[in-house]
């Protein structure tokens, strides 16, 4: 059998239902795995031991009674620390809410309890998904398995960090910049920014209300399909949710892109934000892999990323702003350095900017949906470089804002990020599928097609 922090939770659960492996033995595997590799990562802030073993054990009762909740029962999950998770601290990295703990849980935590998933814990994050990655915080940056020197993307780092590593095989991040899908970028796994609205954010500490999204992180598109089948529906308290029929995210993984159109936003990494040559070569490479597949690759145009970067930008900035006045004016010396320079700004941008980025918004939405009538998915890059190494400010200062992920933000359609090869200093370099509002399905069928015929989402980082 393959070892079993490398199993997906689809392979797990056949595993249980086989009875080769049960939710205690996994778990118990991954703590000792933890134990051994966490002190070099830093994914964790707050290990449940205790917590996920009596899930477990209450998970191997419930398949002993032939009680299965669904795929993702007796399944571990890593959580990012700004999601609520009952009876833990929910801290967002901060010194701010360092003693603040959750009393209910997330509605996203709700119904993954409900899917039978076994909480590990709560994983790094940069300070209220903001200000990192930064080492004047409670507790360290995490680290990329690939090469602990490097960063593993962000604000889900720990998120990202643990998935990669076989800490767990699934977690839960926030994106609202794109901060799954930089983890799943930078860490070489898959990163789901679903549909805006279709996955409710009640729990989950604000970062920005237009643009915040939670998603999974996992290392193959069936994962994805099966998390967001389990977190996705409408919750009449989030304002942001939606009332949709999607369901069934995983029912196109098998059908291939055959007669799909793939629009490649070719401008973003050649003319917008240049890429690293490595990035532009593995960009190419999926382009080719799609067309061998028998789908049709056309070059299309969207406005310049610097004006979706900017919308993004003047929202963020306005939004987390009204979040966090009252403590920035109290309390300043408790947030860290880099949170505190991103969250400033936004007091003084006007009523008259945030309302004309808004306006602008509209017609930005309006530009992709022109585009998406005439394809049914967007190819384009995520991250425009390699990671960059932790303790290497300026370069990371220079790469970290490089990114097409942000505009998908803006818009709120579907964005998955995934590994599209290495480069020649053996850290991920990634490919962005978009898709239309409410097809997540098709967004992961192409994704799926590319991963089948690609050896990418086999190889592991060689931390152990």
């Amino acid at each position: 059998m393959t070892d079993p922090h490398w199993l997906t939770a689809s392979e797990a659960s056949r595993a249980f239902a086989a009875k080769t492996l049960s939710p205690v033995e996994l778990v118990r595997h991954l703590l000792k795995r933890t134990e051994a590799l966490d002190p070099k990562l830093n994914a964790y802030i707050r290990l449940d031991a205790e917590g996920a073993l009596d899930a477990a054990h209450t998970a191997e009762k419930e398949i002993g009674r032939g009680r299965i909740r669904g795929p993702l029962h007796g399944v571990p999950v890593g959580v990012k620390d700004i999601f609520d998770v009952a009876t833990l601290p929910t801290t967002c990295h901060s010194k701010v809410l360092i003693d603040h703990i959750a009393k209910t849980d997330a509605v996203s935590i709700q119904k993954l309890r409900q899917a039978g998933a076994v909480i590990m814990g709560k994983t790094a994050t940069h300070e209220f998904a903001l200000g990192g990655p930064s080492f004047d915080l409670p507790f360290p940056p995490a680290r990329n398995p690939w090469n602990p020197d490097h960063h593993p993307g962000g604000s889900s780092s720990g998120s990202g960090a643990g998935v990669c590593a076989g800490l767990f095989p699934v977690a839960l991040g926030s994106d609202t910049g794109g901060s799954v899908r930089n983890p799943a970028s930078a860490c070489g796994i898959v990163g789901h920014k679903p549909t805006y609205g279709l996955v409710s954010r009640r729990g989950v500490f604000p970062l920005s209300f237009t643009l915040d999204h939670v998603g999974p992180l996992t290392r193959t598109v069936a994962d994805a399909a099966l998390m967001l089948d389990a977190i996705a529906g409408h919750d009449p308290e989030d304002p942001g949710s939606t009332a949709t029929q999607a369901r069934h995210f995983g029912r196109l993984l098998d059908r291939g892109v055959r007669d799909l159109r793939i629009g490649f936003v070719r401008h973003f990494h050649e003319t917008d934000m240049p890429a690293h040559p490595e990035v532009t070569a593995g960009l190419e490479e999926v382009s080719r892999v799609l067309q061998a597949e028998g789908a049709e690759v056309r070059t299309v145009k969207l406005p310049s990323l610097d004006e979706f970067r900017g919308i993004n930008r003047v929202i963020l900035s306005s939004e987390a702003w009204s979040i966090h006045a009252p403590w920035l004016r109290e309390r300043p010396g408790d947030y860290g350095q880099l949170c505190r320079q991103r969250l400033l700004p936004g007091a003084f941008i006007s009523a008259g900017e945030y309302i004309g980025a808004q306006r602008r918004r509209l017609q930005l939405i309006a530009a992709v949906e022109d585009v998406l009538r005439d394809v049914d998915v967007l190819l384009c890059a995520s991250s425009m470089d390699p990671s960059s190494r932790l303790d290497d400010e300026p370069e990371t200062s220079r790469t970290y804002p490089r990114q097409a992920r942000a505009p998908f933000n803006v818009t709120g359609h579907p964005a998955l990020a995934m590994m599209a090869g290495l480069s020649s200093g053996g850290l991920p370099v990634s490919v962005q599928f978009v898709g239309r509002y409410f097809d997540d399905a098709t967004v992961l069928r192409v994704a799926a097609a590319f991963e089948r015929a690609t050896p990418w989402h086999k190889k592991h980082p060689p931390i152990g």
